[in-house]
């Protein structure tokens, strides 16, 4: 039988108050809604499975990878986060390409590759605008262009869409999802809206208070 393509297993993280615990697994190519209210540990799970919360126990396998003691830079892990936490300094291409020429990559390769994810994003033309000239809907696929663009095994979104209004989030999880089923990638959702999780996965874990 083959091995789940993400597996977490009995991973946990403990303060005097509070103890998150997960487990689940999924085939590649799958989402997985983690959903429950504010302060369940949704976010602790997601920021354990990237590397940048150390879990107390447990096992985070990717293609049979033991990634627990894996620094974050290598665990070939992606996260959206609510704010898309881009650079407002740079212009929508450098956000792109910032990973990649991070890694090793000239500017003109990575401009390339931005203009690539642009495309396939439907943000043709964009290239050279601004941060602050973009929509919330734009910000978020430039986020989202800019994680892909590093080839991650998983991708993370942790609440992407709760910083937008209710129509612009209808539209916008509608399109998240269209895209990681035309691009294939694997991912987890944070979220406490029981729509969004339905919409956005193909499974639901839902996280006690």
């Amino acid at each position: 039988m083959n091995e789940p393509y993400l597996s977490v297993t009995d991973l946990r993280k403990s303060w005097p108050m509070k103890t998150v615990t997960a487990s689940f697994s999924l085939d590649r190519g799958a989402a997985l809604a983690l959903l429950g209210p504010s302060g369940c540990g949704k976010s602790t799970v997601l920021r354990m499975i990237a590397g940048l919360l150390e879990p107390d126990g447990g096992s985070i396998r990717v293609e049979g990878r033991e990634l627990s003691s894996v620094p974050a830079g290598k665990r070939g892990v992606g996260m959206v986060f609510q704010e898309g936490a881009l650079f407002p300094h740079l212009s929508v291409e450098d956000n792109i390409g910032y990973g990649l020429v991070s890694r090793g990559m000239s500017r003109k390769e990575s401009r390339a590759a931005a203009a690539a994810w642009l495309e396939k994003l439907s943000l043709e033309g964009f290239a050279r605008r601004g941060i602050e000239s973009l929509s919330g809907g734009e910000k978020q696929r430039v986020a989202l262009a800019r994680t892909l663009a590093v080839n991650p095994s998983v991708v993370l979104f942790d609440e992407p869409l709760s910083a937008l209004d209710r129509a612009l989030r209808v539209r916008l999880r509608d399109e998240l999802r269209a895209r990681q089923k035309e691009l294939g990638y694997t991912a987890v959702y944070v979220t406490h809206d029981e729509d969004e999780a339905a919409v956005l996965a193909d499974a639901v874990l839902r996280m006690p208070q």
